[in-house]
């Protein structure tokens, strides 16, 4: 049976270092946990580190063909669970790539499938023929395969990965659904307005022109207005693309991505949609990779870069170095202060209880349920709110225009 030697801590926050023999390292790590240690680091004894610890040059692949992803996350989604359910089925792995294969009607997915079946039969492992395209596996997927591979139970976290992936492409329908409405609202509103002010009102409002008497107010600020929009329109257009252009560049470097990020977090109810969906993210992800057998510091490494925004990334980061030091994880996700009580709480009572993964998964859940009720009354109320606005800026436009006209009547009787 291997001998294992693990390095981790304690429930109560102390070190832990020892041997421990085992059939697999997912059953080692389980034979841990119930003796209250939670393992950081795991190596058999005699050989390399086990198959889940990933060195710090795999953990980000870059492509190195620069292209897009050929699959989607759908796409892979639905790949991955029938080729779980294949190998449940009890076919070898190859034969089982060869029927999806088959199945599918995309000729790039047919490539791909074809190539890494043909890789496989030459003798690379599977999570390293995946490792050949970032694009569509990514560094997630390849971990998680990897420990599959080393666990003996790939099939079972085929089904896992399924499941996360279908879990965040929902979420991201949610969000992007949930952002779309209202932006293209907005476009709308302010195309039209454009529209009106820069062509419509300056032929209306022409004929109050050579009236010698005073205008009204309203009349003269929509006249200022419209005169400025239809004078200064390229000018405002140049601004509008310079500025889209400046933000897009100075995202590109951390720093500008670091402040844009923190910017968002202090929105009102943006930056709270932003946050609960980053916590639901990594809750998810590191919990689907703490039960397919991914080490804690692999996995924290990993599921931070879900999270896509750098401040919470970096609260993450620094939690991984104290937690190599021997911290548990709740402390230092709670001194950054970007965590919610809740979330550090019940990480510090899966820690005590040795039931991490559950309690990631009820985090992810619960955040899961805020996001769906924080979008659900934001698109409730968004809607008669920018019809408000509408309605009084076309309201005062009317009233602009009209009021010259009485009062031209009034003079005329």
């Amino acid at each position: 049976m291997p001998v294992y030697h693990y390095r981790g801590y304690k429930n109560d926050g102390g070190t832990a270092t020892g041997i421990i023999d085992a059939e697999s390292p997912k059953v080692a790590r389980l034979k841990l946990r119930k003796d209250g240690v939670f393992p950081t680091e795991m190596a058999e004894q005699g050989g390399a580190a086990v198959a889940g610890a990933v060195s710090e040059r795999s953990v980000a692949v870059p492509s190195a063909s620069g292209r897009s992803s050929a699959l989607s996350t759908s796409d892979v989604a639905m790949m991955t669970r029938q080729l779980a359910t294949l190998l449940v089925a009890g076919l070898p792995l190859v034969d089982a790539i060869g029927v999806l294969m088959d199945q599918t009607d995309k000729k790039v997915a047919k490539g791909i499938l074809a190539n890494v079946r043909e890789e496989i039969r030459g003798g690379k492992a599977y999570s390293a023929v995946l490792e050949q395209y970032p694009k569509e596996f990514s560094t997630i997927y390849v971990h998680m395969v990897r420990a599959g591979e080393a666990s003996g139970a790939l099939d079972q976290i085929l089904f896992r990965l399924a499941e996360f992936l279908e879990k965040q492409l929902a979420l991201k329908h949610k969000v992007t659904n949930a952002i779309l409405y209202p932006a293209l609202m907005l476009l709308v509103g302010v195309v039209v307005l454009f529209f009106l002010m820069t062509f419509v009102v300056p032929k209306i409002t022409a004929v109050f022109a050579n009236l010698k008497q005073a205008l009204p107010w309203p009349t003269v600020v929509l006249m200022t207005l419209s005169q400025w929009c239809s004078d200064y329109w390229p000018v405002m257009l140049g601004v509008v693309i310079g500025a889209a252009w400046i933000t897009r560049r100075a995202v590109r470097t951390e720093s500008g991505r670091l402040m844009a990020d923190r910017l968002i977090l202090k929105l009102p109810l943006i930056g709270d949609v932003a946050r609960m969906v980053s916590i639901s993210r990594l809750s998810s992800t590191l919990a689907t990779m703490l039960a397919s057998g991914v080490q804690l510091l692999e996995a924290l490494d990993v599921s931070k870069r879900v999270m896509n925004n750098r401040v919470l990334e970096r609260a993450v980061e620094e939690a991984r170095e104290n937690i190599r030091e021997g911290e548990t994880i709740a402390e230092p996700l709670k001194r950054s202060g970007e965590f919610p009580s809740i979330v550090t709480h019940m990480i510090a009572v899966g820690e005590r209880s040795g039931e991490m993964e559950e309690m990631l998964r009820r985090i992810g859940q619960i955040y899961d349920g805020e996001v769906d009720r924080v979008i659900t009354r934001f698109t409730s109320l968004l809607e008669p709110i920018m019809i408000l606005i509408m309605g009084v800026l076309v309201f005062f436009i009317v009233v602009a225009i009209l009021l010259p006209i009485f009062e031209m009547g009034q003079m005329v009787r």
